[in-house]
């Protein structure tokens, strides 16, 4: 099997400081940031924003957005990744795997999707998944709490999220908690994919000391594991060594 850049995946609930933090990780480690295609989305120039008809009206548009958020997903990993050249390590912002073990089934759970909607939307996910994806080399879990989470959304003042109730956050929260650390009901192949919790209830944009730590935190999870990786290819040790010069050099560890 041929190898591929190992690629990492920053998870959290919204409002946790996903796009901060991979922001502050493009510009501190130099590492490749992948953002969520949030454009396609909003589909300012076509028919209309399908993210702000999902908050406003979520019974509606609960399952046209959520297949549409997993299929322009990754249509967008696809594109990306058929311009990657390097073997130095990428960091991708949310995952299928969120849209199915946290948004979708969350919509399903509260009411907002029916048995039949929800039975296609797993069928439709299962083949996409397993035809068009590859698995993660680890998840980066920005842990908070729903109550920070909605400070932070009303702080921002995004349009789209206007509507979003804490309610909602709370059942997020619940969905990505047995998701990445209790693992229920998930993929036989997610098991052993590593996950890195960072407790994100402090202002790390801001408090230099938790960005400090946290991003060494991601130094030092993206370095272990992909020396893990490395070593299930076989690549020999003095490869190894030099493949990590290369990465330090770029600020990746």
């Amino acid at each position: 099997m041929a190898r591929t850049a190992p690629h990492f995946v920053v998870e959290g609930n919204i409002g946790a400081g996903k796009s901060t933090f991979l922001r502050l990780m493009h510009e501190d480690l130099g590492i490749d940031v992948i953002y969520e295609p949030t454009d396609k989305w909003q589909r300012k120039d076509k028919e209309g924003n399908l993210l702000d008809l999902f908050y406003k009206d979520t019974p509606r548009w609960a399952y046209t957005f959520q297949s549409y958020a997993f299929i322009s997903r990754i249509q967008s990993q696809i594109e990306h990744e058929s311009t990657v050249t390097s073997l130095a390590p990428q960091i991708y912002e949310r995952s299928v795997y969120c849209d199915r073990y946290c948004f979708a089934k969350n919509c399903f759970e509260l009411g907002f999707m029916n048995a039949l909607e929800w039975s296609i939307y797993k069928e439709w996910f299962g083949w996409l998944v397993q035809a068009y994806t590859k698995k993660p080399s680890g998840f980066i879990y920005l842990r908070t709490t729903p109550e920070i989470c909605f400070e932070r959304i009303q702080k921002r003042s995004r349009c789209e999220e206007s509507s979003i109730p804490l309610s909602y956050l709370e059942a997020l929260h619940h969905r990505h908690e047995e998701w990445l650390i209790g693992k229920q009901e998930i993929l036989a192949s997610l098991l052993d994919v590593p996950v890195l919790i960072l407790d994100c209830t402090k202002e790390f944009e801001t408090d230099h000391i938790a960005r400090h730590v946290m991003l060494q935190q991601v130094q030092q999870f993206v370095q272990a594991t992909t020396r893990a990786n490395e070593a299930s290819f076989g690549i020999p040790a003095h490869q190894t060594h030099h493949q990590a010069l290369e990465r330090q050099q770029k600020g990746l560890i």
